[in-house]
């Protein structure tokens, strides 16, 4: 089977390694628009149960992944000179860059060509290839030339963001809230190596513009929000795009979705297919998780999953490889799957990001409470109760069965009648 990944991220790299120890027979090519070593972005985080999925799908990547990656149990909240700590929130984080380097050295150590410096503007350049994996990103250009099929759909979110670095080293996936004259700001803060964080700072358009950060050239901007988070960095500096050129960039979330993830052998992979918003930290993961889907389905269609002996796929046109009779089947199994399991994800992004949006809302109640809703923010009733008697009825149903039961009910129902207008998105 001849395979075409168009772009160089996660899920691209790893689906074409899943492929690979499928049937080393597999012609497979990653095409990377970028020079090598230039991504963008800092550190991405991740939970536990990826490792166990990447440990299922390759050990020998989900073992230099953990070995890179560095690890927090805590999470801590400064509000304004309010701080309180939460322990038992382990998570990881890794460099965008390294996470890449690392599943693109795999990845060639099977036999994948992995090619830099190599834009695909257009699938006819491909004309022999039996699938063409479309991962290149929320602003996928295979995509857009077929946009108005897999019904593209943006919705921009309200608040700005920016996404930067530091050299101040974070233990703690750390939460500060800095309130201004011109209302509140505030940075999401973790550590992703020995030297080095991520900081994402985020704030209502009012609090943009009248800080002046619409005004601002990168370097006046990074001042601002150094002083703003001094006591936060502990004069450590915020650094802005990391990459050889271009500038950090203020920008409102895009939520995207698809109808359809397929058309003809077209298949849409990660970011290209859907977004889930950054205060959730589970882009990466979902990402990855798209790739291992799509290798179980192809290797369920065709008997090539790990350890099977052969490939049954009706040969293509090209005389090689799965026809289009089997691909179109296993495609669609692909999206089923992953549709379904990013249901709960995706309302639970929606309400985090709507979180942020009205944290007036939240941001006077003592810390401990403030808190404690930050960590609620996914839950589709705390928008519809007053914080206070939320924050005491969850208390409540931490104690009484009865009370956890009704939650687990009303929550998923109210979120289903608020959103089934968008079922069968992705």
């Amino acid at each position: 089977m001849k395979i075409a990944c168009v772009g160089g991220g996660p899920a691209g790299l790893y689906f074409s390694i899943l492929m690979k120890r499928q049937d080393p027979d597999h012609e497979i090519t990653v095409h990377e628009r970028n020079p090598a070593g230039s991504t963008y972005g800092w550190g991405v985080t991740y939970w536990g149960s990826l490792l166990d999925k990447l440990e299922a799908g390759d050990p020998e990547s989900a073992r230099a992944v953990r070995e890179n990656s560095v690890r927090w149990s805590d999470g801590v909240a400064h509000i304004g000179d309010r701080t309180t700590t939460h322990h038992g929130d382990e998570g990881f984080g890794i460099g965008r860059g390294r996470l890449l380097d690392l599943l693109a050295e795999r990845a060639r150590s099977l036999g994948v060509r992995v090619e830099f410096e190599d834009e695909v503007a257009d699938t006819a350049a491909l004309p022999d290839a039996d699938l063409v994996v479309a991962c290149d990103g929320v602003h996928s250009g295979v995509r857009g030339r077929h946009a108005a099929h897999f019904g593209t759909e943006v919705a921009l979110g309200r608040n700005r963001y920016i996404w930067l670095g530091t050299t101040k080293v974070f233990d703690a996936f750390t939460f500060a809230f800095v309130e201004t004259p011109h209302g509140w700001i505030w940075c999401y803060a973790y550590g992703f190596g020995d030297d080095r964080s991520t900081c994402v700072v985020e704030c209502s358009p009012e609090t943009w513009t009248g800080l002046g950060l619409d005004r601002a050239d990168e370097a006046e901007g990074l001042a601002r929000l150094e002083e703003l988070f001094v006591k936060l960095l502990d004069g450590h500096r915020l650094i802005g795009r990391a990459t050889a050129g271009g500038s950090a960039q203020w920008l409102n979330f895009r939520t995207l979705t698809n109808r359809t993830w397929s058309h003809g052998n077209i298949v849409l992979l990660g970011d290209a297919a859907h977004t889930t918003h950054y205060s959730i930290g589970a882009g990466t993961t979902l990402a990855l998780e798209d790739a291992i889907a799509l290798a179980a389905a192809l290797g369920t269609r065709t008997g090539t999953e790990p350890g099977s002996e052969s490939w049954s796929g009706t040969e293509s046109e090209s005389g090689s490889g799965l026809g289009r009779t089997a691909l179109a089947p296993a495609l669609a199994a692909y999206e089923k799957v992953r549709k379904a399991e990013l249901l709960s994800v995706q309302s639970a992004a929606r309400h985090s990001a709507q979180w942020y949006e009205s944290l007036p809302r939240y941001i006077d109640l003592p810390p401990a409470q403030m808190f404690a809703l930050l960590g609620q923010r996914h839950s589709p009733l705390l928008p519809y109760v007053p914080p206070q008697l939320y924050y005491r009825l969850d208390r409540a149903a931490g104690r009484l069965e009865s009370l956890r039961r009704l939650k687990r009910w009303l929550g998923p129902k109210l979120a289903r009648t608020l959103h089934g207008s968008s079922t069968g998105k992705g």
